[in-house]
Formats: structure tokens, sequence, C-alpha cells
């Protein structure tokens, strides 16, 4: 397909289909002539990618980038998924602030049986944990126990759905995009939950007239 029928294919406009071919972000058609070239599907998936990635995740092109490069080879390798999935999971939640392994942390992971590796999630809640800790707020252990069970939960669907996608650019779109809608599901799932716990203990909140869109 020239790269009119790409534009309209893939729903990106020409312009950003050259800027992304500048940027590398995309690789070239074939060429036809020296002013034109061939595009195919391979091309559609990339830019449907970068689309999802700009615009739900909200991933600037540097964050994309670093995404496309760890995707090299992991159609036939098992470790090299294993290294897209954990630079997915530290591009989108924004992993960041090393420390060392905690108590709190070691006994999460023997409680739950998790692999007991280094990785940047693990970094990420030990050093929560120690922020909650000097804010005076630290979970208890069996708290923290009762959140793992449920993140295990979550997290074993989560990754499930990726299994299912045929093409890299599927898998990445599938991790990513779900990742960031599906935390964002998981907080406001918990904030309703939490309402609902405070109704019943403390009654319906607002005045007497309050009424919201469906409610009589």
């Amino acid at each position: 397909m020239r790269l009119a029928e790409l534009s309209e294919v893939s729903g990106t406009s020409p312009a950003s289909i050259k800027f992304y071919l500048r940027a590398g972000l995309l690789q070239p058609g074939t060429p036809i002539n020296p002013t034109r070239a061939d595009y195919t599907e391979e091309h559609v998936r990339r830019l449907r990618l970068i689309r999802g990635l700009r615009s739900t995740v909200g991933m600037g092109l540097e964050d994309i980038r670093r995404i496309l490069d760890a995707s090299t080879g992991v159609e036939d390798s098992a470790p090299r998924r294993l290294a897209l999935l954990a630079t997915v999971q530290s591009v989108v939640l924004r992993l960041d602030g090393a420390a060392a392994a905690s108590a709190a942390g070691d006994a999460l992971v023997r409680a739950m049986a998790w692999p007991d590796e280094d990785s940047e999630a693990r970094s990420a809640v030990d050093h929560h944990l120690a922020v909650m800790d000097a804010a005076g707020v630290g979970v208890r252990p069996d708290v923290l126990e009762a959140y793992g069970r449920a993140a295990d939960t979550i997290a074993g669907a989560q990754l499930a759905a990726t299994e299912l996608q045929d093409t890299v650019e599927d898998f990445i779109l599938t991790a990513a995009v779900g990742m960031h809608l599906h935390n964002q599901l998981v907080l406001k799932v918990v904030a309703l939950a939490q309402a609902s716990h405070s109704i019943r203990r403390y009654g319906a909140a607002g005045p007497p007239d309050a009424t919201g869109p469906g409610r009589p």
C-alpha cells in the first residue's frame, strides 16, 4: 500500500507517518521509485501501537523507543520477553526509588512464594514501604499479605491476556495499555469498595435531597 492508504488504514496522518519514519520508530517501506515506497500490514500494526502508547498511555517518543528497542527478538526468546515486560512495566508505572530489600518486602515475597529476584518492581515496593513507615502509616504484615494476594490474582489475569496475542505489537499494546488502564480500574474499584465500607459503617453521605444520575 502507498503512504496515503497507510494513513487511511492506520488513522495516522501522512505528516506523522513521515515523522515516525525520520525518528526511526517506523521502518522504511520497500522503495518503488525515488519518491514512493510500499508499506505492509506490519507498518499498520506498528503505527497502531505507537498511537495507542501515545494517546492512551501518554508516552513520549523516547519511552516508546525504549520499549521498541526492548522488543527486538522477543518472538523466539523467553528471557527477552521477560525483559520486554519489565521495560513496559518500568515505563508505564514510572517505577523509581531504588531501595535495599526490606524485612516487610522479604516477608511478602516469601508469603506469596514469588521468585526472590532483584527487579525495579521489588525495589519500588521496598522504597514505598520505607516512605510509608517514615510517614507514620506503615502497613501491618497481614494487610500487606492481603494486598499481595489480591495483586497476585490481578497480575495473573493481566499477564494471561498478553499471551493471547499473535504479534509483538499486539503483545506490547495489550501489556502497556492494559497495565495502564487496568491499574487505574483497580484503584477506582478500591475507591468504590472504600466508599461502600464507609457507607455501611457511617451511613449514606451527602444531604438528604442529593441525587445522582439514575438515582431517584
